[in-house]
């Protein structure tokens, strides 16, 4: 297995092992799985198969992460530069791109080739729309590389859930205003997951068409041309659209809505747990804070995060934006969630139970220590928190739980 060696400060060698080296090919691997329900169907012919993929990730991912457990393993801050240089973890960001599209392609020719109710249809449809979550999740690693050809893949495989505008609006907007009232993609505390996607999803639209549109302004172009970003990425998914129609017929249409909805709804489980009623201090010129390490909820959880990318350690992903998947650190003061994203993404779609575990763990982070001032809370929500989280009526989970 390959090490990597390095010199600390006090002359001391060192030498490391990323231990997980060959399993995050399981990020390459994992968003296969709507084949799995299209074989099992294929078997028994019982459509309730390729709804399977859907079990594998919210009933066995959230039950594997409690198994496994937690990997804090740090790579020395000495040997990170050695480790985002190896070229094996690149090439797996690359290979992924291609798998998308065969994912894609393959649910595709079933769906319109198979003699399937429209419940099947739907059904793959949406196990589509979980794979192309996986897809901008990609993107997300991609987007933040600043080769050409890493920024080119991005844009490759977000046009295939038609979010082509997602890395300028998470490059320029998220994270610069993150953990703030001004970002749409930072859940707030008493807001629930459909509340916030209805001010997430064309929130970083508009963010990014914003955005964009100041960048061609300064170089004298209008919106509108050719060297739009967004639109280059969105003209690419017109073409998968089209290409799409032609080879399998006008189901494609339907089908592919269904599939970008719930790749959306994938994006925006992810953003709404990780920065839940975190906020950033302002100073006295009203300039908030730099983002910080506890301005992201943070979870360990080895499956999940081997098939995410370690999108997980998300506060080290925010002080290192350009830092590799594999590089990423933890640290123990952390906002850390009780399970990995799977199981806090069931969570988070019953908004009762998401306000009751995570509230009172919000509320006890020892930045904050029970100082609603100090929280990003829904204005729609902030007479009824004042009223329920008195500091007398505090109490803190264990968070060692």
């Amino acid at each position: 297995m390959k090490g990597y060696t390095a010199t600390l400060p006090n002359g001391e060698a060192i030498l490391y092992v990323d231990r997980k080296r060959w399993l995050w090919v399981l990020s390459l691997l994992y968003p296969l799985q709507p084949f799995v329900g299209i074989a099992l169907h294929s078997f028994t012919g019982n459509e309730l198969w390729l709804l399977f993929p859907l079990l594998l990730s919210y009933g066995f991912g959230p039950v594997i992460d409690a198994l496994l457990g937690e990997d804090r393993n740090n790579p020395p801050e000495e040997v990170v530069m050695q480790l985002d240089q190896d070229r094996y973890y690149r090439w797996l960001t690359f290979a992924v791109v291609p798998v998308h599209y065969i994912i894609l392609i393959g649910c595709a020719w079933y769906a319109a080739t198979q003699a399937l109710s429209v419940w099947g249809v739907l059904s793959i449809a949406v196990v589509a729309g979980l794979a192309g979550g996986f897809a901008i999740n990609s993107g997300h690693e991609l987007g933040h590389k600043n080769s050409r050809v890493e920024k080119l893949l991005a844009k490759v495989v977000l046009a295939l859930p038609a979010y082509g505008h997602f890395t300028i609006d998470h490059n320029l907007g998220h994270h610069r205003n993150v953990s703030t009232p001004a970002d749409p993609a930072s859940s707030r505390m008493g807001e629930s997951i459909y509340r916030f996607a209805i001010r997430e999803i064309p929130g970083a639209f508009r963010e990014a068409w914003a955005i964009e549109k100041d960048r061609l302004a300064r170089r004298n172009k209008s919106v509108w041309h050719p060297a739009n970003l967004i639109l280059q990425s969105y003209a690419l998914s017109v073409a998968i659209t089209i290409g799409f129609v032609a080879a399998f017929g006008w189901l494609m249409l339907p089908f592919l809505l269904v599939h970008h909805v719930f790749a959306y709804w994938q994006l925006t489980s992810a953003n709404y747990i990780e920065h839940y009623g975190l906020l950033r201090e302002r100073d006295e010129d009203g300039k908030y804070e730099r983002c910080q390490k506890h301005h992201s909820w943070n979870s360990n959880h080895i499956f999940s995060n081997l098939v995410l990318f370690h999108l997980e350690r998300h506060a080290d992903h925010h002080m290192h934006p350009l830092r590799r998947y594999q590089s990423l650190r933890h640290f123990d003061d952390l906002p850390r969630l009780p399970n990995g994203y799977f199981g806090m993404y069931l969570l988070a779609y019953v908004p009762a139970l998401w306000f009751r575990v995570m509230d009172r763990r919000l509320l006890a982070l020892p930045h904050i220590q029970g100082d609603l001032d100090k929280v990003n809370i829904d204005p729609a929500a902030r007479a009824a928190i004042f009223l329920k989280y008195g500091r007398d009526k505090m109490v803190a989970p264990n968070l060692n739980q």
